[in-house]
């Protein structure tokens, strides 16, 4: 993993996620917000949690040198959440996206993660803009993306996938 790019701000390490990972990504894909709002993955173990980071998440990270990273908060260790930027089949551009454990929610740890990484989309990593889908309940993912300078764009559907979704993008081209 020391290939790849990691970040900090004065709260958080920010590093690509691997398989040592496995036990926090099970905790963080069965809460109730990532289920209701992301999906069901269906990952119930830290082998089927170390099978989903090899087939889902470290392909983008060797093709493309970013993908999904674990937010750790520095004050003691703790994997509070990820944070990330994606190539999603169905979208016109990276999508940034997070996902953070109830109880590391409304502290300002997301929109510091999405910040830093969002950055890093333009400066290290060459993006002229990014993007973001959300659900129309997640009420409060649509406040950290307008946050971030993104605006609401349009409704998507993405393959294999029913619901609508709402799509944001940065007003810039870099």
């Amino acid at each position: 993993m020391s290939a790849y790019l990691s970040f900090e701000t004065e709260r958080l390490l920010i590093k690509p996620t691997s398989t040592a990972d496995a036990a926090f990504i099970v905790e963080l894909l069965n809460t109730p917000q990532w289920l209701k709002y992301i999906g069901d993955r269906n990952v119930r173990s830290v082998k089927a949690a170390e099978e989903y980071i090899g087939s889902r998440i470290l392909p983008q990270l060797k093709k493309l040198g970013y993908g999904n990273y674990t937010v750790i908060r520095k004050s003691d260790g703790a994997k509070i959440g990820t944070c990330g930027l994606y190539d999603r089949q169905g979208l016109d551009g990276i999508d940034i996206g997070f996902a953070f454990l109830p109880q590391y929610e409304k502290q300002g740890y997301a929109f510091e993660a999405a910040s830093k990484l969002s950055n890093a989309a333009f400066e290290h990593f060459g993006l002229k803009q990014i993007c973001a889908i959300t659900t129309k309940g997640n009420i409060a993912s649509q406040k950290l993306l307008e946050t971030l300078g993104l605006r609401y764009v349009k409704l998507v559907k993405l393959p294999h996938d029913a619901e609508e979704l709402l799509l944001y993008q940065t007003d810039f081209k870099v």
